[in-house]
């Protein structure tokens, strides 16, 4: 008894010990103190990015180290904010890239800016609501069981194939089922089935085109997906289309019934958008013998249409250019041209991503972004576009576009690293129109 009275106080005194240090190693990092103007400022900066790269790097790879990685944004952003660097002119001025970035990765670790916009999630859905609703004729009792199981797909096209019957022809539905090669719903991620409607719009009566897509559960597994997503593109005049978005949950009730609310609105979290979504809408690349030989050519037509929406624009809810340039965008060494991968391009004979894929194009592929879904397009075969590689030289492509990327060689800085430290400001090499992409993005 004494012996386990005198452990249990031991461990008390050791747990006040360990408290102690924790706190006082809290107080030291709180009250570190600020690094001065001058040298010992551009050394923060610079350990600051190289920081943020490793965690970023990590993350990309490996999910786990997410949390890690939303440390080392706060951190650095509270660091920026407590000692007022942002406000230091020569500072800024030396490093315009880098405190927009973090600031615009801090916003979207809070709580209430889940979507990573710089508006709240709250005020993003107010104002966008209008564009992003589920049309009616999707809601209704009958659609909504034919679509929620697999067995009834063919029911659900029936319903509206019966649709289109009474639709004048520019506002025909384009609708089929296909698997994903890469991501699961964002309730189920093991579940890659899918059914999309493309309903048409109309710019002149300010009538988004609306991309719906629900989430289809597997054979025998009814009930197994809520999941409704909504892309909307109001085409402009300037030969680009502002996009919005929004999920939707369904819910399954016991009487058979079945009705839809946003996943914002139910409490159920939402996710970062432009992660995936640089290009706004994204082309459809169905896995092989998902879709049938008769809806085949619906595939085709509605990545023609994704084609013709030009620039994608958020408006003010995100600034694309404050990300940066992208995979392969040739901008990490002014004077070596990123050689690494200009080697590896070469010598399979393809071309850089950021030919289509810049913020006046298909937007680039920076950070934040979705490693299931690039490395599925790069090593699966859709990207490059055109690009006749073996699986082995695409997998050594892929690893050479993230290694150029999130690269942290001081005398030859990766993608990232050299845009955050100004060192790439003057080889920017992005067309300037959309018409400059041309042929290269007709897949």
């Amino acid at each position: 008894m004494n012996c386990t009275c005198r452990l249990s106080h031991n461990r008390r005194l050791f747990a006040a010990a360990v408290t102690i240090v924790i706190c006082m190693a809290v107080t030291n990092i709180t009250a570190a103190p600020c690094p001065r103007e001058g040298l010992q400022s551009q050394e923060w900066v610079e350990q600051a990015v190289n920081s943020l790269v490793r965690a970023a790097r990590a993350a990309y790879v490996n999910e786990a180290a997410e949390d890690k990685y939303k440390r080392t944004v706060s951190e650095t952003a509270r660091t920026i904010g407590r000692c007022e660097l942002a406000q230091q002119t020569d500072l800024s001025r030396r490093y315009p890239e880098f405190f927009p970035y973090v600031k615009l990765l801090s916003i979207a670790n809070q709580d209430d800016h889940e979507l990573g916009f710089e508006a709240s999630d709250k005020q993003y859905f107010a104002e966008t609501s209008q564009y992003t609703s589920i049309p009616d004729f999707l809601l209704t009792p009958a659609f909504l069981r034919l679509i929620s199981r697999f067995e009834s797909l063919v029911g659900a096209k029936s319903f509206l194939n019966d649709l289109n019957r009474t639709r004048a022809l520019n506002e025909q539905l384009l609708f089929f089922s296909y698997q994903s090669r890469h991501l699961g719903t964002p309730d189920n991620p093991e579940s890659y089935r899918r059914f999309l409607i493309v309903v048409p719009g109309d710019a002149a009566r300010s009538l988004p085109e609306k991309w719906v897509q629900f989430g289809v559960p597997d054979p025998g597994r009814p009930r197994s997906v809520r999941n409704v997503s909504v892309v909307a593109v109001m085409l402009n005049s300037d030969e680009g289309a502002n996009v919005y978005f929004k999920d939707y949950f369904r819910t399954y009730r016991r009487g058979g019934s079945i009705s839809i609310k946003g996943r914002w609105e139910l409490g159920e979290g939402d996710d970062p958008c432009v992660t995936c979504h640089k290009s706004g809408v994204l082309p459809i690349f169905p896995e092989a013998g998902s879709v049938s030989r008769e809806e085949m050519p619906l595939v085709e037509a509605v990545n023609q249409r994704f084609r013709g929406y030009g620039v994608a624009r958020f408006g003010r809810y995100v600034d694309l250019t404050k990300f940066g340039p992208g995979l392969g965008s040739s901008l990490a060494q002014p004077d070596s041209r990123n050689v690494s991968f200009a080697t590896t391009a070469n010598r399979f004979k393809t071309q850089s991503c950021v030919v289509c894929h810049n913020t006046n194009g298909l937007g680039p592929f920076n950070w934040p972004m979705d490693s299931t879904l690039i490395k599925s397009f790069v090593t699966g075969g859709k990207m490059p576009l055109n690009a006749k590689l073996t699986i082995a030289e695409r997998r050594v492509l892929y690893n050479q576009l993230i290694n150029d990327y999130f690269g942290i060689n001081a005398t030859q800085p990766g993608i990232l690293r050299a845009w955050l430290l100004g060192k790439s400001r003057s080889a920017d090499s992005y067309p300037n129109s959309w018409e400059q992409l041309g042929a290269c993005c007709e897949n």
